[in-house]
């Protein structure tokens, strides 16, 4: 079985956002932060270590926990409407009765570099130019590197959220992979993915994909990132069984990850050079 990581994908798209930035003006990502939680303000610090490793300048807008949905979606509008901001996002979870998806709504779609306002998605759906989420992003950009045929291939995914699951069926149909999309309604969740060539878990329950989930041979990709107790992570996918079976694997920590975060500083490298 191959071990499908994302660290020298990561490096090789770190090193041409860092040559991508250096060619124009210095590309500037905003983060709007409105949680306690840890992992989440653990990801945030990460993004902008990583910016700040490539050239991009990185601010974090921490509104606090119990910040109010009008005063999110105003820092939103107030940034987007910024000529110095050039890529924007708002970190979830948010606080009780905030609703991500309508807040999105206030990026401005060229600054939208995880590809969370519905306009992006939509343009998404429609094959149109848009930032797609830099996750659904990740795994393309993984299957790419393996050189993970697609065309016309069985693929299966995992969760149908607009962050992932959604977008990420949008852009294996443009690769014309035969799409299924599975979810917590989908009845005998295994007589589906064991038919996949390339099946993809996204929807954030550790372990939930096990050997009788994957046919022999299939490459697995795994996007769930479940927080242990012991402080580490674990993916949806029970990694010892299922690298008995499957013909590739993605580890957690490791494989989509460190793609993702990569491919949204490429992405906002891009936004500053947008006409």
């Amino acid at each position: 079985m191959r071990t499908l990581t994302g660290k020298e994908l990561a490096a090789a798209i770190r090193a041409q956002t860092e040559a991508e930035a250096a060619a124009g003006p210095q590309p500037r990502l905003a983060v709007v932060v409105a949680t306690a939680d840890e992992a989440s303000l653990w990801y945030v610090r990460s993004i902008a270590k990583a910016a700040a490793g490539v050239g991009i300048a990185c601010d974090i807008v921490d509104l606090g926990p119990e910040a109010a949905p009008e005063r999110i979606g105003e820092t939103l509008a107030k940034l987007s409407a910024d000529a110095n901001v050039h890529g924007l996002m708002l970190q979830t979870p948010l606080p009780a009765g905030a609703s991500a998806q309508r807040l999105a709504a206030a990026i401005d779609p060229r600054k939208d570099v995880d590809g969370a306002n519905p306009l992006s998605l939509g343009r998404l759906a429609a094959g149109l130019p848009a930032f797609p989420p830099a996750t659904a992003a990740a795994v393309m950009a993984l299957l790419d590197h393996y050189e993970v045929e697609l065309e016309g291939r069985r693929a299966v995914v995992v969760g149908r959220s607009t962050v992932v699951g959604k977008p990420l069926a949008h852009l294996l149909l443009d690769r014309h992979a035969t799409v299924t999309v599975c979810h917590s309604r989908t009845r005998d969740l295994a007589s589906v993915t064991s038919a996949a060539e390339v099946l993809v878990a996204a929807v954030g329950r550790a372990g939930l994909i096990g050997a009788g989930h994957v046919a022999p041979g299939a490459v697995m990709i795994d996007v769930g990132t479940n927080p242990t107790d012991d402080g580490g992570l674990a993916g949806d996918v029970d990694f010892d069984a299922v690298a008995q079976v499957a013909g590739a694997l993605t580890p957690v920590p490791g494989g989509v990850g460190p793609v993702t975060t990569a491919l949204l500083l490429r992405h906002t490298a891009r936004a500053a050079n947008l006409p």
